[in-house]
């Protein structure tokens, strides 16, 4: 569904995606994780023409973003949901006017249709009568949940994930991937997570790509990933105390 075909990018004097090809399947849940600084968000902004590469093609089905303009690019950019690392709420608005944002900016449907669609989605992410409180009287956690109801609320083909139980506690990181997991199987979206959690990445992946240096050093389920030998997979893993699946699991009460 998605696919980068020799994809470059440089920051200056630095190589962040060195000459990247990979491919993420209709349905999956592809996580990709690394150092800070590795172009784990790079890769996602190129899925979103925020950033366009120095050589090579970043695809969506049939469609090659970063040639895309006008019509196609809209038509494009319309089958993503995005949910951004702060959750990018606006303030002024309360939560149930930053879930109806999108609907009103990209449709015509009466407001009373746009407001049924938006409380729909506040229910699925587990947030029912929140509608009237703003974002700064909810948690961190809540806020989240509000930029992944307002993500989905389009009922995009594919969601995007950047860090998205970053500066959560524990718990609430681990609320925050059960709905990502559940959220794929109620709805059969394609999603692709940046995170450096790789209790997160190895729970929710379908497949778990490392990327260091450049280009990635794994690709691999997460039974696989977690059995790599490579140098930079075993650091990331025994920093953060993971020996098997089993650990993951147990974060998750499983």
């Amino acid at each position: 569904m998605i696919r980068f075909e020799n994809v470059t990018k440089r920051f200056g004097s630095k190589v962040v995606l060195d000459n990247v090809s990979y491919e993420i399947e209709k349905g999956e849940t592809f996580v990709i994780v690394g150092s800070s600084g590795a172009g784990k968000s790079v890769s996602l902004r190129h899925m979103i023409r925020l950033l366009t590469p120095e050589a090579g093609r970043v695809w969506v089905g049939d469609d090659c973003v970063n040639e895309a303009r006008g019509k196609q690019l809209e038509r494009i950019l319309g089958r993503y949901g995005v949910l951004f690392q702060s959750g990018a709420l606006l303030q002024w608005l309360n939560v149930e006017d930053n879930v109806c944002l999108p609907l009103r900016q990209k449709t015509n449907l009466p407001d009373k249709e746009i407001r049924a669609k938006a409380a729909e989605k506040l229910a699925l992410v587990g947030l029912e009568g929140v509608g009237d409180k703003t974002p700064d009287n909810i948690s961190g956690g809540m806020r989240k949940r509000v930029g992944l109801a307002r993500a989905i609320v389009t009922e995009p083909e594919i969601i995007l994930y950047d860090e998205p139980t970053s500066g959560l506690d524990p718990v609430i990181s681990r609320q925050i991937d059960l709905l990502i997991d559940d959220l794929r199987q109620k709805l059969g979206v394609t999603s692709v997570v940046v995170t450096h959690d790789l209790y997160s990445a190895l729970y929710v992946g379908t497949r778990v790509a490392m990327l260091h240096e450049g280009g990635f050093v794994v690709c691999a389920p997460p039974e696989e990933f977690i059995a790599s030998s490579h140098p930079v997979v075993r650091d990331f893993l025994q920093a953060q105390s993971i020996v098997d699946m089993q650990d993951v699991r147990k974060a998750f009460g499983k």
